[in-house]
């Protein structure tokens, strides 16, 4: 998904400034995909240079001009052409993920107090989602874009709450690593002092195969 679909979204909604739409990336479609104002308002200039939104120029007594930019008919073609196209598997880049594989080679309490740090603001998205969550009412009570409101927020909560309980499990299993003697039998995190150390190569080297 591009920044130009979350916003055709957000203006299919309701047609707003670009301050108003940057407000409600700040509220609700930023935690699922995030963008600066600065950003929105370049992709609004994109947007109605090619016809997907229309903008008026709304006066206001002693305030200057705003503008109000609503969803243009391509522009609800684009959008029911792109919820249709098939969506990318989620691409999972995540540095914790790769700095916990290497963790053989890292301050072990360093990355345990990351770890807890990062816990720590999960746990603090999971519990705002779930007060979102409180102003739908019953669920079962919920149709049309209300629904799907929640429905997006439902992932967002189990999602939060996944990687909360992911990170108990790291916490878990690190902490009981670093108790003495615990995987002391494990000798490939202990090469033997034979092992040949990496060396740099001279600056100006090049190996022939790169020449």
């Amino acid at each position: 998904m591009a920044l130009e679909h979350a916003i055709l979204v957000s203006l299919g909604e309701r047609p707003g400034t670009g301050y108003e739409i940057g407000q409600q990336f700040d509220r609700s479609i930023g935690y699922f995909w995030s963008a600066t104002h600065q950003q929105i308002y370049r992709t609004l200039k994109r947007l109605l240079d090619d016809g997907l939104v229309t903008v008026e120029t709304v006066a206001q007594e002693g305030r200057p001009d705003k503008k109000v930019y609503t969803l243009s008919d391509l522009g609800r073609k684009a959008l029911r052409e792109w919820i249709s196209d098939p969506t990318p598997l989620f691409a999972l880049r995540d540095d914790l993920g790769v700095k916990i594989r290497a963790a053989e080679h890292a301050d072990l309490p360093a990355l345990l107090a990351e770890m807890r740090r990062q816990r720590a603001m999960h746990a603090q998205r999971r519990d705002l989602f779930h007060r979102f969550a409180t102003d739908f009412g019953d669920p079962a009570d919920l149709h049309g874009r209300r629904l799907h409101q929640y429905l997006v927020l439902r992932g967002g909560i189990r999602m939060e709450e996944g990687f909360v309980d992911w990170c108990d499990e790291v916490l878990d299993a690190l902490s009981r690593e670093s108790v003495p003697g615990h995987g002391s039998s494990d000798d490939s995190a202990h090469p033997p002092e034979s092992a040949p150390r990496l060396r740099a190569a001279p600056p100006d080297s090049v190996d022939p195969k790169d020449a």
